[in-house]
């Protein structure tokens, strides 16, 4: 796959350390997700550059679950994140592994550092942990047992292991320096007790290695030469780089940070993901508001937009929120482009042709793509009897409204023109029906009279047209920066949702889950992957065909 990635600081370095022959030239990444939830769009951008960098360059990508909190991840999670990167066009082939591989590697790397010096058994408390690890204008101090014997650290931690002590009564952590002014050089966790079953292990083990302990080791274990991962984690190269130092292996992988992909109005917090769909806010972690990758699948989002929309926003050591408007419009130029046309009516207007006979039906040819005769065209059923959407008309319309109005007239795309004769109003004076004339010398493509109006409107036949239920989706939030609320429920879009009872042309029956269309002048809608059937079809608006928050949206984020 090759979605001709432009040249950045990361690309540059690697270029550099293939041409300077480092590490023999090979480029091995890796994608180092935690089991703990499904993944999200900031994730993409990792997995783009990881898997994009390395097969640039000949090189290779491992997917690592960083399984090391048995309390807190899940085997739904990983086959969910396992189903999301091949989704976006991935492969890691046999190169999938678990930290939980190398528990036995990182234990006898964690014996060693003991033996060694460089790490002691604590018994202080969390909470004294914390204490004594000072803050950002206080030093820590040391903690009473850090000067514990390499033997009797050793005894210890071989006693945790066997399962003899409780939860948070030791814990293992590396001896560097409480004066440090990066707080994760203060002798940070290495291991902790926990009592928990392991899904893969089961109750092989009750301590667990911490993150930044297991990454960089779990790195040098696979042979990954370059370790890009996003800003959070600069403030840890240097413990990254401590470990390696004091852990012998033959291979010397760097870590080199980027920019985390920021999304206007888009959740990417983990832990409020989760509220969401504890909360029943949201019907799961695939809820098409969300901008989980497998909400953003179930939407109709191709994965191809999601690659092309990390490759604009770049590679950069700038952080900044991107606006929606930018992923959206990597949308439209994908789907502009292969999703065929179809007609679909939102929310019906019956229309009655009083000059058309009552038992006739003609078969109109429709084009499935303006601008791809490849596509072929299709037939559509015209009767006396359509649906028109009810915004097309207006009863006192302005000067420049082109649609229906009382005495007007509009071309019917692939039919007649039409003029409208007579309302039809109910007992509360709402418009149910319009009674109209059509011309039958205007039929588009046949016609023999001339006459041209300036407007034109989608439509469907009542009497053959199908029903559907169609969801349309909107921003979820109504903040750009919705993890910065202080109550999530403050800034939900109560619009974020609308399902109406549409009527579509009759070859949308046909659909299958996950099949994209663009419904002519309303934007592009995906056959849903989950309820769409035989029997009952549903389909998701991916996306508008214009973009009504562009404007909104600029504001929002230039006024931070």
């Amino acid at each position: 796959m090759n979605d001709n990635q432009a040249t950045d600081f990361i690309r540059q370095i690697v270029a550099d350390d293939v041409a300077s022959k480092r590490n023999g030239g090979e480029v091995v990444t890796r994608f180092p997700p935690e089991p703990n939830g499904y993944l999200h769009i900031g994730h993409a951008k990792s997995i783009c550059i990881n898997f994009g960098v390395a097969t640039e360059n000949g090189g290779s990508t491992f997917l690592r679950f960083d399984d090391t909190n048995p309390a807190r991840e899940s085997e739904e999670y990983v086959e969910a994140i396992k189903r999301d990167v091949k989704w976006l066009g991935y492969d890691w082939g046999d190169r999938l592994t678990h930290a939980s591989d190398y528990f036995e590697q990182l234990y006898a790397a964690a014996e060693a550092l003991i033996e060694s010096g460089n790490a002691y058994v604590d018994s202080l408390s969390a909470e004294e942990i914390r204490e004594y690890r000072g803050t950002l204008t206080t030093v820590g101090k040391d903690s009473p047992y850090r000067s514990r014997s390499a033997e009797e650290s050793l005894d210890l931690f071989r006693r945790m292991r066997a399962g003899e002590f409780a939860d948070g009564e030791h814990v293992l952590r590396a001896r560097i320096e409480m004066a440090s002014p990066n707080m994760n050089l203060r002798d940070p966790t290495i291991y902790r007790i926990r009592h928990v079953p392991h899904q893969r292990t089961g109750d092989q083990w009750c301590i667990y290695p911490m993150y930044d302990f297991t990454h960089g080791l779990s790195d040098a274990f696979e042979g990954v030469t370059h370790s890009l991962c996003t800003l959070e984690f600069e403030d840890h190269r240097p413990l990254y780089e401590w470990f390696l130092e004091r852990v012998p292996s033959k291979h010397e992988p760097k870590q080199y940070e980027f920019s985390r992909l920021n999304l206007a109005y888009a959740m990417t917090s983990k832990r409020q993901l989760n509220q969401l769909v504890e909360e029943d806010i949201v019907s799961g972690w695939d809820d098409p508001r969300l901008a989980t990758l497998a909400g953003m699948r179930r939407r109709g989002y191709p994965a191809a937009a999601i690659r092309d929309f990390c490759r604009r926003v770049g590679v950069t050591k700038k952080e900044n929120t991107i606006e929606m408007a930018l992923l959206e419009n990597s949308i439209r130029e994908i789907l502009g482009h292969e999703a065929p046309r179809r007609m679909a009516v939102m929310r019906p207007l019956k229309v009655v042709l009083t000059n058309y006979p009552e038992d006739k039906v003609e078969r109109m040819i429709a084009v499935n793509h303006p601008n791809r005769p490849e596509l072929g065209g299709r037939e559509i059923a015209f009767s006396r009897d359509l649906y028109i959407e009810q915004d097309d008309f207006m009863e006192e319309a302005p000067r420049k409204f082109f649609r229906l109005k009382p005495g007007g007239e509009v071309r019917l795309r692939f039919g007649y023109i039409i003029r409208c004769d007579e309302v039809v109003k109910d007992q509360q004076g709402n418009v149910i029906e319009l009674r109209c004339s059509y011309d039958p010398d205007t039929r588009s493509g046949t016609g023999t009279s001339d006459k041209k109006v300036k407007g034109t409107i989608h439509w469907v036949s009542a009497a053959h047209a199908v029903s559907a239920e169609v969801r349309l989706y909107d921003r979820m939030f109504l903040d750009a920066k919705p993890a910065a609320a202080e109550d999530i429920h403050d800034i939900i879009n109560p619009q974020s949702l609308e399902t109406v009872n549409a009527r579509l042309e009759a070859s949308l029956a046909d659909s299958v889950p996950e099949q994209r269309w663009q419904f002519e002048r309303l934007g592009y809608f995906c056959a849903d992957a989950v309820d769409h059937s035989d029997e009952r079809l549903v389909f998701n608006r991916i996306v508008t065909l214009r973009d009504s928050w562009a404007k909104l949206e600029k504001a929002a984020l230039s006024a931070d």
